[in-house]
């Protein structure tokens, strides 16, 4: 569609592991609109921060990506490198999940913080200083006068993740990828952090893919919702489609799982039985069928396409009405 900033046309990731080619992501098609918010939900392994990696060409050496990652019309797996240190930071920014590995820790949190703004938008030291010292008032860091000249190990583990938040906006990317950004904040904090985040959204027309496994935090924030399982994306719809019907089974499961008033008179949570199959050994078919209450023979013998539409969801499921 026109109107969609990011596009994933058909993304695979591959890995070759003892002569044995592993495949961590297949087949994803994802389009995110300009000024949405998209919420990757599901287990930790599922592939949702590796799929964030691929859009900013971060994979590790080993690791190949296959498909096309279309920016603004653009295929980012195209880029010469010149080019990609130019869309990143300054067109697409991300939040990390470990804000003290991803820090530098001979630097002051304020250099860092200024660093981009020097370099994609040519702002002077102190043009820099003055616009990242707002930045931390923002992201509900005090004292951002002092916590400037910090170094990262003199800041608690959430208020690391707040700096590699006002770095992420620092350069007013068009794309933010958000990889579980709110984990270490207390929920005050963390709420203040997801409201700055939509109202960015918002004010800006900034695109947000937001990777979680939160499902109350996809209720605050997403306009669109796609659920990965086992390196697929099982599900994708509008967020109050999905709320009110999610259609996999996989997404139902979770959707139970949630803690809440139903579950007070229960003597156990409502689980997904099983585990998540390992990558080398995925099973033949749909690789949730060995968990799922519904599966058929059907199920079982061959993997569904990803993205047959029904009632307004692209869902991969045989069990599906009307496939």
């Amino acid at each position: 569609m026109p109107n969609d900033l990011l596009v994933l046309e058909h993304l695979s990731v591959h890995f070759d592991a003892e002569g044995t080619r592993i495949v961590a992501i297949s087949d994803i098609n994802l389009a995110l609109p300009a000024g949405s918010v998209t919420c990757l939900v599901g287990e930790s392994g599922c592939g949702k921060s590796l799929t964030a990696r691929a859009v900013l060409r971060l994979l590790p050496e080993n690791f190949q990506a296959d498909g096309r990652i279309l920016f603004d019309g653009e295929d980012i797996l195209a880029l010469r490198e010149k080019d990609l240190r130019r869309f990143r930071g300054r067109r697409a920014a991300m939040i990390f999940q470990e804000p003290m590995t991803s820090l530098n820790p001979v630097l002051t949190v304020g250099a860092q913080a200024a660093e981009p703004m020097r370099l994609h938008l040519a702002m002077s030291a102190r043009e820099a200083r003055k616009r990242a010292e707002k930045l931390f008032t923002d992201v509900g860091i005090p004292s951002p006068q002092s916590c400037y000249d910090y170094y990262p190990h003199q800041l608690s583990g959430g208020m690391r993740q707040r700096v590699m938040i006002a770095m992420a906006l620092s350069c007013l990317p068009d794309l933010l990828l958000a990889d579980e950004p709110t984990t270490a904040l207390d929920s005050t904090i963390q709420g203040q952090i997801l409201r700055l985040i939509v109202s960015q959204t918002k004010e800006r027309g900034m695109t947000v893919l937001f990777i979680t496994h939160d499902l109350g935090v996809v209720a605050q924030i997403a306009d669109f919702v796609g659920i990965m399982y086992a390196g697929r994306l099982v599900e994708h719809a509008p967020a109050p489609a999905f709320f009110s019907a999610p259609r996999h089974p996989y997404s139902r499961g979770l959707m139970r799982s949630v803690p809440g008033r139903q579950c007070l008179h229960l003597k156990r949570m409502p689980t997904i039985e099983g585990v998540v199959p390992a990558l080398r050994d995925m099973p033949k078919g749909c690789p949730f069928h060995p968990r799922c209450p519904e599966a058929t023979a059907r199920c079982r013998e061959a993997a569904p396409p990803a993205g047959m539409i029904v009632e307004n969801h692209r869902t991969a499921c045989w069990t599906e009405r009307g496939v």
